[in-house]
C-alpha cells in the first residue's frame, strides 16, 4: 500500500554493536539512566532481538545507518522492556525519513465529496502494518517531540484493535483503575489546552484519548516528574503498566 509514495531502500544486515557502540548510542538518551545495570543489559539483548526481527527502510532515499538502527531499538524496546518483545509481533517494518514527511489522505465531507490532502507528520503507526518515523540529526529540530516513543506507544495501544488510549494491560492491572486514572486527566488537559493555556507537557495530547496516552509515554520516560507531578494517577498507571518508574533517577 505505502510503496506507492516512498522508494524503499534495501535494508542491511542487523548492526553487531560491540560494547563501545552500544555506549555511544545509549549516551546520546539520557532517559535511560534510571535503568539498573541488569536492565541495561536485558535492554541491550532485547535491542539486538528486535534489529534481527524488524526490517528497516529509508524513506525519500534516506540511509538508514547503524547508529540510526540502534537508537530507534533501544527507544522501542524501553517501552517492552518489561512486557516482553512480543508485543510487536505481527508486523515487521519501519520506515525512516530524514525530517518531517507527508502522507497523502482523503476524507469525504458531509457532501459525500472526497477531498485529496497532503498531510506532513513527523511519524505514523499503522495497525498491523509499519512504523513512519522521522529522523533528525539535531534533536532539537524535533521540537521536543520524541517520535520513536509515541509511535511505539500508538503500536503498544494497537495491540487491542485502533488506538484508544488503553492498551492491553498485564493481568495485575485493572481496566476500571486505568479509565480511572487517565479519563479524568485527558478532560483536564483538554479544557486547559482549549483555554489556551500553555502546557508544559504537548497541547497534541488533546487531540485524542490515544494521542494522549503516546504522550504521557514520551513524558513518562523523557520528563517523567513533570508527568507525576501533572498527573500522579497516569504517572502511577504508567509506572505499573511499563515496570518502570523513571522519576527516581537523579
Amino acid at each position: 500500500m505505502f510503496k506507492s509514495w516512498f522508494r524503499r531502500s534495501a535494508t542491511p544486515p542487523a548492526p553487531t554493536a560491540d560494547d563501545a557502540r552500544w555506549r555511544r548510542c545509549e549516551a546520546e538518551l539520557p532517559f535511560l539512566g534510571h535503568l539498573r545495570p541488569e536492565e541495561r543489559r536485558q535492554l541491550r539483548e532485547m535491542a539486538a532481538r528486535f534489529l534481527a526481527e524488524k526490517e528497516f527502510s529509508g524513506g525519500r532515499d534516506f540511509v538508514v545507518g547503524d547508529a540510526v538502527r540502534l537508537s530507534i531499538a533501544l527507544q522501542a524496546c524501553l517501552l517492552v522492556l518489561h512486557l516482553g518483545l512480543e508485543r510487536y509481533d505481527g508486523w515487521v517494518g519501519i520506515v525512516v525519513y530524514p525530517g518531517d514527511f507527508v502522507i497523502p489522505r482523503q476524507a469525504v465531507d458531509e457532501a459525500g465529496v472526497v477531498h485529496e490532502f497532503d498531510d506532513a507528520v513527523l511519524g505514523e503507526a499503522w495497525p498491523g502494518g509499519p512504523v513512519l518515523l522521522s529522523w533528525f540529526d539535531d534533536r532539537r529540530d524535533a521540537a521536543g517531540v520524541n517520535v520513536v516513543l509515541h509511535e511505539f506507544a500508538h503500536k503498544l495501544d494497537m495491540q487491542n484493535g485502533e488506538a484508544d488510549g488503553l492498551p492491553p494491560l498485564p493481568k495485575s492491572m485493572l481496566r476500571k483503575e486505568w479509565r480511572a486514572a487517565f479519563e479524568p486527566a485527558y478532560a483536564d488537559f483538554c479544557r486547559r489546552v482549549d483555554a489556551g493555556e500553555d502546557t508544559e507537557l504537548d497541547p497534541y495530547a488533546a487531540e485524542a484519548p490515544s494521542e494522549f496516552f503516546a504522550v504521557a509515554s514520551e513524558a513518562f520516560f523523557q520528563t517523567p516528574r513533570l508527568l507525576r507531578h501533572e498527573y500522579p494517577a497516569v504517572y502511577e498507571q504508567l509506572r505499573r503498566f511499563y515496570g518502570q518508574d523513571p522519576a527516581i533517577r537523579s
